[in-house]
């Protein structure tokens, strides 16, 4: 069986490092999937799941912000704004980070810069309909 080398970071920590036979990622064009030998290419990233399917059948999902993904024919990395395994996330904290970004859209108050908390509520959205889908599966 042929694999690949994946890595997956953020800037804080290494989030993930193994083989991999498979992995799908949520490019802004749209899902990307790798195998092994996939021509080089480099794609911005938007919110959603990673999937690495590894050797022994296990498929390990990891919730990415954003960032960028590199592939090589033998190696995939994936450097993202943040990146977290859906057992690090505290569902509660998740929803009312969710609860505070929509009031600071919905208040409009002060020096509110509007852009970025409309992409932060995208994100915190994506990360908490992620985690309950998640959850539902479990």
């Amino acid at each position: 069986m042929s694999t690949m080398q994946v890595q997956i970071a953020t800037a804080e920590r290494e989030v993930y490092a193994g083989e991999a036979t498979f992995v799908a990622a949520p490019s802004v064009a749209g899902e990307l999937g790798v195998l092994p030998r996939h021509a080089p290419l480099l794609a911005k990233l938007k919110p959603g799941e990673v999937r690495v399917h590894k050797p022994d059948g296990e498929v390990d999902e990891i919730f990415v912000a954003g960032g960028y993904i590199e592939v090589q024919p033998d190696q995939v990395i994936i450097l993202a704004d943040t990146a977290e395994r859906a057992t690090d996330i505290d569902e509660a904290e998740a929803i009312a980070a969710e609860r505070r970004a929509r009031e600071l859209l919905e208040s409009r108050k002060g020096d509110v810069d509007l852009a970025r908390v409309e992409a932060e509520l995208a994100v915190m959205s994506a990360r908490l309909a992620w985690l309950r889908k998640k959850k539902k599966r479990s």
